[in-house]
């Protein structure tokens, strides 16, 4: 199993061995605890439950402050399942030893969230003319027919609510690892902000 839940830290830069600057994110990623293992003949489907993130026992029901302790697990703040049979026990550890520098990842997070925005921000819009008297200059412009078909069609561009979805960043390279930190380096930008939580799929 080659995932991890994790925290995005921020962006900073990483120079190779030929002195090239790679930009990359920095990811606080696991350890990660096994906190349940679901098999096909009791649960229907094969997975496993992982959990991260430290976090006071007050802030915790009891049914999920039950299920850690069953698992002999001290209070997670996130858990999450992964599909799959692997080699994992419950009570074991994942960590950053997983990946190493030049493996292909994919990271999921919330990307910010930008407000309300008009289609020039949201969807790339050209806008009208930016000179005197144009009268047309940041707004959509016209969005359908008049008699026929007399509405607007479903998934026409238009202003609205922007960010604040779920993303998944695709062909993502490690560019290092610290297992003594518990950090990720990744080549590029990934969704969300700092300190949001992310999850790295190998």
């Amino acid at each position: 199993m080659k995932t991890l839940l994790g925290t995005k830290l921020g962006m900073t830069q990483y120079f190779d061995a030929d002195g090239t600057v790679v930009r990359c994110t920095v990811i606080q990623a696991g350890p990660c605890v096994v906190t349940q293992k679901k098999t096909v003949d009791t649960d229907g489907y094969a997975a496993t439950q992982i959990a991260f993130g430290d976090v006071k026992a007050k802030r915790l029901n009891k049914p999920l402050l039950g299920h850690l302790k069953k698992a002999g697990v001290t209070p997670k703040r996130h858990l999450m399942e992964v599909r799959g049979e692997d080699e994992l026990t419950v009570g074991q550890s994942v960590t950053v030893d997983i990946f190493a520098p030049g493996d292909k990842v994919k990271v999921t997070g919330v990307s910010k969230g930008k407000g309300f925005q008009g289609v020039m921000k949201r969807h790339g819009f050209a806008g009208g003319p930016a000179y005197h008297g144009a009268h047309f200059h940041r707004a959509p412009g016209s969005i359908g027919a008049s008699a026929d078909p007399s509405r607007v069609y479903p998934g026409t561009r238009l202003p609205g609510q922007m960010g604040n979805v779920q993303v998944t960043q695709t062909g993502l390279t490690v560019v290092q690892t610290d297992p003594d930190k518990n950090l990720v380096l990744v080549k590029g930008a990934i969704p969300g902000s700092k300190g949001s939580l992310v999850v790295i799929r190998g």
